[in-house]
């Protein structure tokens, strides 16, 4: 049997052909965008760069004492106001005085009778009534037992213990009637109104702290804060096992925990022009590191060199060139040569901490 096609048919069936072609190409363009990895770039720029050096450090109190007794014996007195401020020269402990007390009152009796028959002598002595020899024995009496009174004055000044300087009473370590020895606890005190930063720095940096300069403190905490700090004085001697230097600082009106753990940022000097780039656009690798540009819509893979790393940056030494867009974003979807699309251009502040 012969198939014959109408002249009507033939026009018909060529745009069925034609719409079957349109379809095919409009869902593989579809297909096509929808496997395009979407990524969000940075400009690579100049820009000023500082570098700052991390450096670990406590936080201490500007003056800091255990409280203890100079002398062994019975507590007979005991004031700590934990947690309270004292003044300089607060009481805040007595150890048992009775026999020193004791001692000085029997001195000072020899003594008023010392005294007074020295002047006797000295009415004698105007009269010739007695020799010299005889007044000068009695005046020695009487300076050997203002030496004596004067040595139970200082022992009975040891067994009182007073806060040296105004600050914070710590916990109370010790009860009343307690015999206490020398090596004894009663409280702390600390001086919390100004505290200090000790940290430790690699020596090579030395040149670039001196007594008045500053540096930013961190401390750690639920809601860390960022201080300024004003150094006080540098230790002269490297320590010979860590290579390292040890300086202070002062933080004035800080809330921050005596004992407390903090980063401290010195800036290490040599400021100058570098690409920055965030530590997260780098793909890491065995021998050197890459990142992802995007050119003429497709992502080229670049190695690069790195340098000095802030936080959530890292500078580049070698490999960009400004003006080029790294991808920041998206870059596990990418690869070598492929194309890619770029939904947006982001700047380095969004990395920054």
């Amino acid at each position: 049997m012969q198939l014959f096609c109408s002249p009507s048919f033939l026009p018909v069936m060529g745009i069925c052909v034609l719409l079957s072609i349109t379809a095919c190409q409009e869902t593989k363009a579809k297909k096509t965008e929808s496997t395009t990895p979407i990524v969000d770039v940075i400009i690579a720029r100049n820009q000023s760069m500082t570098n700052p050096v991390e450096a670990s450090g406590t936080v201490v109190a500007n003056q800091s004492v255990s409280l203890q007794p100079e002398t062994s014996g019975r507590l007979i007195y005991l004031d700590v106001p934990e947690g309270r401020v004292v003044q300089a020269g607060t009481v805040i402990a007595r150890i048992n005085d009775s026999d020193l007390i004791a001692q000085k009152n029997k001195t000072q009796l020899l003594l008023d009778l010392a005294v007074q028959t020295r002047e006797r002598l000295s009415k004698l002595l105007a009269i010739n009534g007695i020799n010299q020899t005889t007044y000068d024995t009695m005046t020695n009496q009487v300076n050997s037992l203002r030496s004596d009174l004067d040595y139970y004055n200082a022992m009975i000044e040891k067994t009182i213990v007073r806060a040296p300087f105004t600050g914070v009473l710590g916990l109370r370590q010790v009860s009343l009637g307690a015999y206490l020895s020398p090596a004894s606890v009663i409280a702390t005190l600390q001086q919390t109104d100004s505290l200090r930063i000790d940290f430790t720095i690699p020596d090579q940096y030395a040149s670039v702290l001196h007594k008045g300069g500053t540096v930013t403190v961190v401390t750690d905490g639920l809601t860390p804060v960022r201080e300024k700090a004003v150094i006080l004085a540098v230790e002269p001697q490297v320590n010979v096992t860590t290579r390292n230097i040890t300086a202070r600082a002062l933080l004035v009106h800080s809330r921050a925990n005596i004992g407390a753990f903090a980063k401290v940022f010195v800036d290490g000097g040599g400021d100058r022009q570098a690409i920055m780039i965030p530590t997260s656009a780098l793909i890491p690798d065995d021998r050197n590191n890459d990142v992802v540009t995007v050119k003429n819509g497709k992502s080229v893979y670049v190695g690069v060199t790195t340098g000095i790393r802030q936080a959530n940056l890292v500078e580049i030494t070698g490999g960009l060139q400004p003006g080029d867009s790294v991808v920041v974003s998206g870059i596990m979807f990418t690869q070598v040569n492929g194309p890619v699309s770029v939904r947006s251009i982001t700047t380095l502040d969004a990395f920054k901490q």
